[in-house]
């Protein structure tokens, strides 16, 4: 079964379980325990494969133990400014000048925008900042959680001082300029571009469609959540002291400072590296660790000095925070525990002979294959990066940058707008997990309502693809994607206005 589509079995039977279920804990360990099964066949081959080479090797893994304590360490500092009254003291101030639903959403995405340093960092970052000023105006948290993972990995793709840029310049091919070759491939992809204005044009035109409709209309009534045994359900803490606007801000600000800095560190800054290539080089893990640790010790420091908070309150956080994350820290472990039995049944093994067979005929059409296959697979792996690491190295084999041909860039770029597609809608992907922690909404509530917005988004770039693998001119086909995308939102907004005149009527 190694190297074959069974590889690809163990995603699958976890992701439709918990769509199926709603309960993504057991059918995540179900798929697991699957994975462990067409590995071995032997009921203790199972269990070691599972336990020692799964989950234990997943959690001593050095990049997923600093992901862990950054969330960690974040979550704290979130549970410090609710508890200091920082969070309550910036819904009052916003709530003066973001005065409608429309601005509250339109206020995330912008923030959303600005922090395009690091996925995880902005799913956490925007939702702890804009979390009370969204509540206020009744917007659903299933929304919000739309808003931040539709402004984490699409933005962070298109950015080139992020650490996607990094990831993506570090699986180049040896002797060339990775950064280039991310910078290049900017203009044609086309889900993170398409999705950024999707999102604009909904929040605008006021389009929910789906499970999202359901969630928005609840909302407007007063019920945030829709699903009544959601984890974070008044799970806000109750601030203690007198808090100030600047007591949100000072804390977000110095948390960006320090993860930059954390990041740039790592890459070899201060050893004489340019601010450029030590970004390139960056662990952002390591980085994320120092930034959120070194920014926990500052914000203590701060509302201690302050009278914001005694120490023995900014002591009481620390469980408090740490409890805050144990939803996503639990669904992580078991996502990348499921990444490493798809890994070791060969999926990328798989995927990779797909993309070379298909890879002599077609040449038109390979973009839009090329995204087509890097959605499936980030979709089944959860993995973005990953999937980078696959289909990167393989489609400059089959179109080497040398050579000149344009379909080499775009079919790069469709590597990676695939990549981000496919991450953007599963339920394992660790920008998801983190998206729903940030909103501090259902996990699979945030998954089911978000899918029908990616699909459509995945659809038009699907079809805007086919068009640049003809065509190989970014700039006329963005503008025929921004088109179709923004005719599609129209179509639907009306329809919508049109059935409520009727039901009205």
């Amino acid at each position: 079964m190694y190297a074959t589509i069974w590889a690809l079995l163990p995603p699958v039977i976890a992701i439709a379980l918990a769509l199926i279920t709603k309960e993504v804990y057991s059918s995540l360990f179900i798929g697991i325990l699957v994975g462990g099964i067409l590995y071995s066949g032997s009921f203790i081959g199972t269990i070691e494969h599972v336990f020692q080479d799964g989950l234990v090797a997943s959690l001593s893994d050095s990049y997923n133990v600093g992901i862990l304590l950054f969330l960690i360490f974040l979550g704290i500092i979130v549970c410090l400014m609710n508890k200091a009254g920082g969070s309550a003291a910036f819904g009052e101030w916003a709530s003066k000048r973001i005065k409608t639903r429309v601005g509250a959403q339109l206020a995330t995405i912008v923030l959303g925008v600005l922090i395009f340093v690091d996925d995880y960092f902005n799913c956490l970052t925007v939702g702890s900042v804009m979390r009370p000023v969204t509540d206020r105006h009744n917007v659903s948290r299933a929304k919000l959680a739309y808003l931040i993972d539709a402004t984490a990995a699409p933005i962070c793709i298109i950015a080139p001082i992020s650490s996607w840029a990094a990831a993506v310049s570090g699986f180049a091919p040896e002797g060339t300029n990775g950064l280039m070759l991310f910078i290049r491939s900017i203009p044609y992809n086309y889900y993170a571009l398409l999705t950024i204005l999707m999102m604009v044009v909904i929040t605008v035109l006021k389009v929910d469609f789906g499970p999202m409709a359901t969630h928005e209309e609840n909302a407007k009534k007063g019920d945030l959540f829709t699903i009544p045994s959601n984890v974070y359900n008044n799970a806000d803490e109750k601030p203690e002291g007198n808090g100030k606007v600047s007591d949100l801000v000072f804390p977000i600000v110095v948390l960006i400072i320090a993860c930059v800095i954390g990041m740039i560190y790592t890459g070899g800054f201060f050893e004489g590296e340019t601010f450029i290539d030590s970004f390139a080089n960056s662990d952002a893990s390591v980085g994320l660790t120092y930034g959120s640790f070194a920014a926990l010790i500052i914000t203590v420091i701060w509302y201690v000095s302050r009278k914001v908070l005694n120490f023995k309150g900014c002591m009481s956080c620390l469980t408090e925070g740490f409890k805050a994350m144990v939803p996503a820290i639990m669904i992580l472990s078991l996502a990348w525990t499921l990444k490493a039995m798809t890994d070791s049944l060969g999926a990328k093994e798989f995927v990779a002979g797909v993309v070379e067979s298909s890879a002599d005929g077609f040449l038109s059409f390979l973009p839009a294959i090329v995204f087509v296959i890097a959605c499936l697979l980030a979709f089944a792996t959860g993995t973005s990066w990953g999937t980078f690491g696959i289909l990167i190295p393989i489609t400059l084999q089959a179109f080497p940058l040398e050579s000149g041909n344009p379909l080499a860039i775009i079919c790069v770029s469709a590597c990676m707008a695939g990549a981000v597609c496919g991450d953007h809608c599963s339920p394992i992907s660790d920008t998801t997990i983190m998206s729903s922690a940030g909103a501090q909404c259902d996990h699979i509530a945030h998954v089911s309502t978000q899918a029908p917005y990616a699909i459509t988004a995945a659809v038009i770039s699907f079809i805007t693809y086919i068009v640049a693998g003809f065509l190989h001119n970014a700039v006329i086909c963005l503008i025929v994607g921004c088109i179709i995308t923004v005719v599609a939102m129209f179509f639907l907004h009306y329809t919508q206005t049109g059935k409520l005149g009727k039901s009205k009527a």
